[in-house]
């Protein structure tokens, strides 16, 4: 009996392991996704169809006549060939066929650990809440799609930030589980605390970056300035005019929302050097490694985010940007988990 529960928690750990995996992996192709500008090519929701790609010319000309009514394709895209449409259309089948994957991979075993009744209650609740989020990101996902299709040629990069704001969340308490359960024990991610709150505020200026990356993005804000340490000859745009103190709000400004991006990765260097200097000066010896694994992804993603500006936004050193940003995610939790109660 005691070797069938303990084969059941390996099995739930391997589970979710297969799932940080997945769920990483659409982080991937979602952002090479909206990379490749193909996130509008199906225009319909199909929650229950389209599981099989067109088969035959007659339906891919039925896909290509939906996709040719709305404006990205009446304003950009108006000598796209069927061919073409099929690169931009493989891809967000793709996105969505693993959207379903993740689903159905996280509702059937959550289904069967349940009923064993051999999984930690508070570890199956934190599931729980995931696969909640899991739905909710499905609808979202269509709620961003939609702002798309009527009177923009891209979608809203408000609803693309909450769309990447709710995966990296998923991600990351999946991770964070896994340390609990490999740890054999349940810290609660939101202890505040004097001691856990300047953990909390990097992790919450991480997220808060990763915003404005999905603003930067969803805007196409990097093809604005591509030089760096200045936007063009000077430190702040110089095709910005403030006249008021809600001009900085601005976000649907493509050089400020570069701006911020640009000077919230300076500031989040600058919390992790002073983070760096108190750990080590107050001998937090168990933070060491942590902060260290800490430090050179950070040290990566500035250099992936400098090579992506100036290389005119490459399509790999891009992606590989985002992959990064989602390590970095992992660093700054696994930091956290060491320091908190």
């Amino acid at each position: 009996m005691v070797s069938n529960d303990k084969n059941i928690n390996k099995l739930f750990l391997y589970w979710l392991i297969l799932s940080l995996i997945i769920v990483f992996f659409i982080i991937i192709i979602g952002g090479l996704t909206r990379l490749t500008n193909s996130g509008l090519s199906i225009t319909e929701w199909e929650l229950f169809k389209g599981i099989l790609p067109p088969l035959n010319v007659l339906d891919w000309e039925l896909y290509f006549e939906k996709y040719k009514r709305i404006p990205q394709y009446k304003l950009l895209n108006y000598n796209m060939s069927l061919e073409e449409f099929k690169f931009i259309f493989y891809w967000e089948y793709f996105h969505r066929m693993l959207a379903r994957l993740i689903g159905i991979f996280f509702l059937l075993p959550l289904i069967f650990f349940y009923f064993t009744k051999k999984i930690n209650n508070q570890y199956m609740n934190t599931c729980f809440i995931i696969f909640f989020l899991i739905l909710l990101q499905g609808i979202i996902g269509w709620f961003m799609v939609a702002s798309g299709l009527v009177n923009d040629v891209t979608v809203s990069h408000y609803r693309l930030s909450i769309h990447l704001s709710v995966a990296f969340l998923i991600i990351s308490i999946i991770f964070w589980l896994i340390i609990n359960i490999v740890k054999k024990k349940n810290k609660t991610f939101f202890r505040f605390s004097k001691e856990n709150f300047p953990f909390l505020i990097l992790i919450f200026l991480i997220f808060l970056q990763i915003i404005f990356g999905a603003f930067v993005s969803g805007l196409d804000a990097g093809n604005i300035y591509q030089t760096w340490p200045k936007m063009g000859l000077t430190y702040f745009p110089d095709d910005i005019i403030i006249k008021n103190i809600n001009n900085f709000f601005n976000f649907k400004n493509q050089s400020l929302v570069q701006f911020y991006h640009r000077n919230l990765a300076y500031l989040i260097t600058l919390y992790i050097l002073l983070l760096s200097f108190y750990v080590y000066k107050n001998k937090v010896k168990d933070l060491y490694n942590p902060l260290k694994l800490l430090n050179f992804f950070l040290f990566l993603q500035i250099l992936l985010g400098i090579f992506t500006l100036v290389s005119g936004l490459n399509i790999y050193l891009a992606s590989a940007h985002q992959i990064s940003s989602v390590i970095l995610v992992f660093s700054a939790i696994n930091l956290y988990y060491f320091k908190a109660k």
